[in-house]
């Protein structure tokens, strides 16, 4: 979505006092006027590095629109707050039997619109995502669509308005935490085929109801939905407020002009930790931070002598201790730690540039090369210091021969551009969807589509490629090893094989693996009933503001 000044909602337009209260509400929210009160009511303002792009869940794959589209969209399955547990939300009841799904839903959901939430309103939602025969598909569904719900569902039946039978394309074991992430929370059918702009309005059965939309200021006002069915919100208005600078943000927050921040630069903790009436909260992350190489646009990166030299040469123990200030921790495979899939005989590559010149040189590169390096200005969770990591790297790989060009974008505009395969190398990043391994073995290293024969990575512009695969790697191995574990049930049969995979991914480098980020956040102590999700989330409905 453009930022072309203000886009107000349609609900700011019915209000009878008009849009300019609601500009000028999310004014003084910003002023420090609208602070906790005391009777747990107030405005919660919290803090974030970028905007969002959207407000269409199913158009994108950026966190920073998660974080908004949690609050208003409910989703069929939800994760515990700060837990990796599922647990009901529009479902009541479900049960799977290895491709029989059953789900039992709520008969007291509305949409803030006053409309019934039915089974329909989910078949529409999925049709919209991965039907193109559907009159009402969407041309801009997000890479999630297939493996989210596109390639696992055969067929989606209504057993009346509360039952749904789903049937899959084969035994798939993580399809109930499927379920509960951010691209698969239910929109409304008549909005779907009434040409609703999820775009840039919304209306979902969440805690919270969009009201206002002003891109040009990097704010969000959402105000409670009356018609929720679950307990809260606990506060009068919520908005989300773009700050991208580290320092601008923690500053926001310690005078007192934010009650909650994400993505806690390591230069700033300090700030905090030395601020009255703050504190810094922090838990074990599910992410990971890289760089990948592009394969399909890079030729030497398509020789692993060459993608293993260069994670020889990029010191990440570096990069974690001293640009992260041990806020993270040095990754060495695609899984992080808190997932069963995570092989613990693995170790991360050490730093040896005599190591990585002999690499080079084996794979007749010796004298060097040279390419750009795509990352985001603005900070991230997985990485909190895109610029010097980037710089780090640029320095480490002129020692030995290799040139890098760093090109830094804002992130909406960095996402675009890497999705479109523009990149030579890009650093990157994920946080889980659904706490399981396939969401990164095969979300972002499974190329979604055949190995070409002979070659272990596939072309950018080939039919039904999986875009989220950044460095376009196609290992048959790898990906036969990720597709077993879909299909097995049992847990510790499932952790073998990722093991397996993880030791292919960690030797033939299609990602430089940098680190494991912890959850930061910086939190006022007006703030209670707050807990750091890994998973799904932000759970703001439930804070209380004293």
């Amino acid at each position: 979505m453009s930022g072309n000044g203000s886009q107000v909602s349609r609900r700011s337009f019915l209000k009878s006092a008009g849009s300019a209260t609601v500009v000028a509400t999310a004014a003084s929210s910003i002023s420090g006027c609208l602070g906790g009160s005391g009777d747990g009511g107030g405005a919660l303002r919290y803090g974030r590095s970028s905007h969002s792009g959207t407000l269409d869940p199913q158009a994108t794959t950026s966190g920073e629109v998660s974080k908004v589209t949690n609050q208003i969209y409910d989703g069929l399955i939800n994760f515990e707050p700060g837990e990796a547990a599922i647990t009901e939300s529009l479902a009541t009841d479900w049960s799977m039997d290895g491709e029989e799904v059953t789900l039992e839903l709520r008969e007291d959901a509305q949409f803030d619109d006053g409309t019934d939430f039915t089974a329909d309103d989910f078949i529409a939602t999925y049709r919209r995502f991965v039907d193109e025969d559907y009159e009402h598909y969407s041309d801009d569904a997000s890479a999630y669509g297939p493996f989210t719900l596109g390639s696992w569902i055969d067929s989606v039946e209504a057993d009346g308005d509360y039952s749904l039978n789903i049937t899959l394309t084969q035994p798939y074991a993580p399809f109930l935490r499927n379920l509960a992430m951010f691209a698969a929370v239910v929109l409304p059918k008549n909005g779907i085929e009434d040409g609703f702009s999820f775009n840039s309005d919304a209306n979902g059965t969440g805690p919270f109801q969009l009201e206002e939309l002003d891109s040009s200021n990097g704010r969000i006002l959402l105000t409670p939905n009356d018609n929720y069915w679950g307990d809260g919100p606990n506060v009068e208005e919520l908005l989300f407020i773009e700050k991208g600078q580290n320092s601008t943000r923690t500053q926001a927050l310690v005078e007192g002009e934010l009650e909650i921040i994400d993505n806690l630069g390591p230069d700033n903790i300090g700030s905090v930790e030395d601020a009255d009436g703050v504190e810094v909260q922090s838990g074990q992350g599910i992410n990971i931070g890289y760089m990948s190489f592009n394969q399909s646009r890079v030729e030497e990166f398509r020789d692993p002598r060459v993608r293993q030299a260069i994670s020889y040469a990029i010191d990440t123990e570096s990069i974690v201790n001293e640009v992260y200030s041990g806020i993270a921790e040095q990754a060495g495979q695609p899984c992080p730690p808190a997932l069963f899939g995570h092989n613990d005989d693995l170790s991360p590559y050490a730093y040896d540039t005599d190591e990585a010149q002999s690499l080079l040189e084996e794979a007749g590169y010796g004298d060097g090369f040279s390419f750009d390096l795509t990352t985001f200005q603005n900070a991230r969770g997985y990485n909190p210091a895109p610029g010097s990591t980037a710089e780090t790297i640029r320095t480490d790989l002129g020692e030995i021969g290799i040139d890098v060009t760093i090109d830094d974008r804002q992130f909406s505009d960095y996402l675009t551009y890497t999705s479109e395969g523009k990149h030579d190398a890009s650093l990157a990043g994920w946080y889980t969807d659904n706490a399981d391994p396939d969401n990164f073995y095969y979300v972002l290293l499974h190329p979604q589509v055949d190995s070409p024969d002979g070659q272990d990575w596939v072309d950018w512009g080939t039919e039904g490629y999986n875009t989220s695969n950044r460095s376009a790697w196609a290992n048959q191995e790898f990906m036969d090893l990720v597709e077993e574990a879909q299909q097995t049930e049992d847990q510790e049969e499932r952790a073998d094989l990722y093991h397996e995979a993880a030791q292919i991914a960690h030797d033939e480098a299609p990602w430089v693996y940098i680190d494991y980020a912890d959850e930061i956040r910086g939190v006022r102590d007006n703030v209670s009933n707050y807990d750091i999700s890994a998973i799904g989330g932000p759970h703001l409905h439930l804070v209380e503001l004293e």
